[in-house]
């Protein structure tokens, strides 16, 4: 670990000789504060990035990761029940809200090679002997995918590499079909419940997921327990339901699961597997993988196993077998509140989830014990007598890993309340040591780019926020790396999917954040098996709990200025430079797209492609590809162009209150109405950008500016509508997707110039 630390200080040092440093901000001014209320906020601040402990962080997860605590099991009830306690110790008004789920369990499991020899594969995680969790095994879940269907299928295998939609591409172009087979993927590259999605599309019958070793075994490291890199026998268990077409209880889309709740049949779930799934170690994969023959892999698909890597079909044949208890479970979410004083209707919600595989030391502990000593902390200003203007939420989720249920099911059981009041949604899942990591509305770039500035790195002594810049301008490519050296503000990433942040933005457009540090530690070698535990942890990742610290500290810090800002910090200069980015690239992409199509049409004419021109054998040529028409981006573009005036405006609205001292905003009577109502406005802008009818195929997923990808699972695409359009070559749902965007930002600038307005009354 010294040694860990003193290449970070000295690589840290050497590019902020080189990184222009922006200075710290003044100590009276913070947007959406008078300077009397900044200075204020800010000893309430320090007093609260005093509190959170690193002792009390590392005693905590070592309670909640004891034992198993997976949804439906006792320990994650007794869980739910010890972080209530929590809560209410810390002097919050807590409660659990319990919703009733399908949650199925494997009962059978099999995988066997049945030619051309026989092996059966181990299917189990053996203890590892001085880790004591790790032999709780009459508690522990065995490896599977939730969601997968019931199946039992014997067919040949076939190697698809990572299971993504170019890899069958390639099989395509080496002639292999998978169109009766079993398919075995390699886990990466997308999120797992997209490999038995595409592999079905293509006729597959089966579909096994297992860990290559290149990926986060031996290739990378030592392996648990000598490293943090997966054994030979671990297993990533993992949720297949097809979130992105709505995540949440697969009965109950679009309401919450509550004892009267309507429910589908389990036949007419649309986010159930079409084929049976199972993941498997590299140790049981091994055997079945060196059975394939047919071509050889392609280069980029060869791992690290001590074989050669076949293609197939043939001669290896599968036997799976998969059957669930096809059970319903309770659920239990773990509320707590800190009542406003002014605004108590406006609400700052704060959430991770506490429910694991197995013991979850990693995922998701380590950002629950970080959320339970900032609810301590905040607890601790109260008693002392701050009161924060608007009303906070703790959240403690409960059935994230199978498919963001606890957090779906509330937010849907409470839709009308939170888009009534929901200022915004700042979550954690998992953390380790290392750099702090950004995704989030760009509305709230310069507010997360501010408290990065203030909070230390515990190794380093730079800001977080140099510590970031400094990793950026390293990694960038050339192209970026004069803006990363030179913005103002880090850009945040837009959020696609894989956590709790997701039903608060994607259904309900409420401004959200997920924060995290990582890139000097690994939690992948562990992910979703047994070996995640509390020893794990101790031994291989934050240590000394050092940066779950910092962690509380950071999102406390933006949870307390959310909830005191007199005008909500929320930026649309920002949100103009971010969408106006997503624009250009949409603008790039169609051009690709027309100019491959081109250039394929081109050589097919040409011949390039060495094929016969004998009409006699014409069918061995491909047919072209219709040239895609001009798409018009004049709606788009204007909508950009629109947005980018009234953040203008408002930020001249701002930039005039300041100048004069804010002191308005400390004022009473009118001014408070006025800023009621301009506070209401600024909390309507994210849902502007909503459309009711919700994105084509998928309409739970309401937000035109940032969703999951129908094929990337977790990863976000940015202008869904358009960008997928033209990628999938839709194009005249590509030009009505755009004309939709276009549409919706102008009405975003209404909003923004409106809230414009209201500012230069307040001010009044």
């Amino acid at each position: 670990m010294i040694g860990a630390t003193s290449r970070g200080v000295f690589t840290l040092s050497c590019l902020l000789a080189t990184t222009a440093i922006a200075p710290p901000p003044a100590g009276d001014d913070l947007p959406g504060y008078s300077r009397a209320a900044a200075r204020a906020e800010r000893e309430w601040e320090t007093q609260f990035r005093a509190i959170p402990s690193p002792d009390t962080q590392r005693e905590s997860m070592r309670r909640l990761s004891a034992r198993p605590h997976h949804v439906g099991s006792p320990y994650e009830h007794d869980n739910s029940e010890w972080i209530l306690s929590r809560f209410r110790s810390f002097g919050l008004d807590a409660h659990i809200e319990t919703f009733d789920v399908l949650y199925p369990t494997p009962k059978d499991r099999l995988v066997e090679l049945v030619s051309p020899s026989h092996f059966r594969a181990a299917l189990r995680e053996p203890a590892v002997a001085g880790d004591p969790t790790s032999a709780q095994q009459s508690e522990q879940l065995p490896g599977f995918n939730v969601y997968s269907r019931d199946g039992d299928v014997t067919a040949p295998l076939v190697y698809v590499n990572y299971g993504i939609p170019a890899d069958y591409d390639t099989l395509a172009r080496h002639g292999v079909s998978v169109t009766g087979a079993i398919v075995i993927a390699r886990y990466g590259h997308s999120w797992r419940g997209i490999k038995p999605k595409v592999a079905a599309e293509h006729g597959a019958i089966g579909c096994l997921i297992y860990s290559d070793p290149q990926d986060d075994g031996y290739a990378q490291g030592d392996v648990f327990p000598n490293g943090p890199f997966r054994p030979r026998d671990g297993v990533q268990r993992g949720s297949v339901m097809d979130m992105p077409i709505y995540p949440g209880d697969p009965l109950t889309p679009g309401v919450g699961a509550t004892p009267g709740a309507k429910r589908l049949a389990l036949a007419d779930a649309k986010t159930i597997t079409k084929i049976p799934v199972l993941p498997i170690s590299y140790a049981d994969a091994q055997p079945l993988l060196a059975a394939i023959r047919g071509p050889v892999a392609p280069a980029t698909w060869r791992g690290s196993l001590p074989i050669t890597y076949h293609i197939g079909p043939g001669p290896a044949r599968v036997h799976l077998r998969v059957k669930f208890n096809w059970d319903t479970k309770p659920i239990h979410d773990v509320i707590a509140r800190i009542p406003g004083s002014d605004a108590p209707d406006e609400w700052v919600i704060r959430g991770n989830h506490y429910d694991a595989w197995v013991n979850g030391a990693s995922d998701p502990i380590s950002g629950q014990v970080a959320l339970l000593e900032e609810a301590r902390a905040l607890g601790a200003l109260v008693s002392k007598g701050w009161h924060p203007r608007r009303t906070i939420i703790y959240c403690a989720w409960d059935g994230e890993e199978p498919g963001l249920l606890g957090s779906t099911e509330w937010v849907e059981t409470h839709a009308d309340e939170l888009t009534r009041h929901a200022v915004a949604y700042l979550n954690t899942d998992q953390t380790e040591r290392g750099y702090l990591e950004l995704e989030g509305s760009p509305m709230l770039e310069p507010l997360l780019n501010g408290v990065a500035r203030e909070i230390r790195d515990p190794e380093t002594g730079a800001s977080l926020w140099q510590r970031a810049r400094a990793r950026l301008v390293r990694s960038a490519k050339p192209e970026e790396r004069e803006e990363a050296r030179t913005r103002a503000d880090l850009r945040i990433g837009a959020l696609g999917s894989g956590s709790d942040y997701s039903s608060f933005v994607h259904h309900l457009g409420i401004a959200s954040a997920n924060l995290q540090f990582g890139g000097e530690g690994t939690a992948d070698g562990v992910y979703h098996s047994v070996y995640d535990d509390f020893y794990w942890f101790t031994h291989f990742s934050d240590t000394s709990f050092a940066y779950g610290r910092a962690l509380s500290q950071t999102v406390g810090t933006a949870v307390m200025r959310l909830a005191d800002a007199q005008v909500l910090p929320y930026d649309f200069t920002a949100l103009a430079d971010a969408v106006r980015k997503y624009a250009h690239e949409v603008e790039a992409l169609a051009k690709e797209k027309a100019d491959t199509i081109a250039e394929f049409n081109r050589e097919l004419r040409d011949g390039v492609f060495g094929l016969t021109t004998d009409p006699r054998e014409s069918s061995a040529l491909p047919d072209p590809i219709v040239q895609p028409p001009h798409l018009n981006f004049a709606p788009l573009d204007n909508g950009v162009d629109a947005l980018a005036r009234s953040a203008a405006e408002y930020d001249k609205a701002r930039g005039a209150l300041t100048a004069h001292d804010s002191s308005a905003l400390d004022a009473t009577g009118h001014q408070s109405a006025a800023l009621a109502t301009l506070n209401a406005t600024l909390i309507a802008s994210e849902r502007t950008l909503l459309s009711n009818d919700g994105l084509v195929g998928r309409p739970w997923y309401r937000h035109l500016l940032y969703a999951p990808g129908a094929y990337t699972g977790y990863g976000v695409k940015t202008l869904p509508g358009v960008r997928e359009s033209i990628e999938q070559q839709h194009w005249e749902l590509a030009d009505a997707e755009i004309v939709r965007v276009g549409a919706v930002l102008q009405s975003e600038a209404i909003v923004v110039s409106r809230a414009a307005s209201e500012l230069r009354e307040a001010a009044k």
